[in-house]
């Protein structure tokens, strides 16, 4: 092989290299940002065809109804606490920060955080619905087709 292909080749096989390279790093960013949305019931339940739950550690995002009556807030600090329902199970949400302005009982929250439990999530996030018509993308599709009514609980038996 004369020199001249020797560098041609070489340079191929750098440059294959480094595009590989920066592929794989691109993806691993990715893998490390990505946040799966859920609802209460596919948190509980697992999510879709395979019933696949989130592992506890895993940060995500959930969306539901904030279950009137089960807001907890500590008196000496910003923790607060407070049950999240879609349509099924029951989701409890740990929470410390101040909360938006229009957080309130019965009303429709996405919260961001991680697993800590099959049903308890640590949120470093909560954003909530400024009106009645609004509702964010994943929700929306979430609760696409189910017929609307408001949800049955029963505080005491935690479902």
């Amino acid at each position: 092989m004369n020199p001249r292909r020797k560098k041609r080749l070489l340079a191929v096989v750098a440059i294959i290299f480094g595009v590989g390279a920066t592929i794989g790093l691109v993806l691993y960013a990715l893998q490390e940002n990505i946040n799966l949305f859920y609802t209460p019931s596919e948190l509980v339940e697992g999510k879709g065809p395979n019933k696949e739950k989130p592992h506890v550690g895993q940060k995500l995002r959930i969306g539901g109804m904030v279950v009137p009556g089960s807001v907890v807030r500590d008196e000496a600090s910003l923790k607060v606490s407070f049950k999240l329902i879609d349509k099924g199970p029951m989701v409890t949400i740990n929470y410390q920060g101040i909360l938006p302005d229009l957080f309130r009982e019965g009303q429709g929250i996405v919260a961001q955080g991680v697993l800590v439990k099959a049903n308890e999530i640590d949120a470093f996030e909560v954003l909530a619905k400024h009106d009645e018509e609004y509702m964010p993308a994943e929700v929306a599709e979430a609760v696409k087709g189910i017929k609307h009514e408001k949800p049955t609980y029963n505080l005491d038996s935690g479902n």
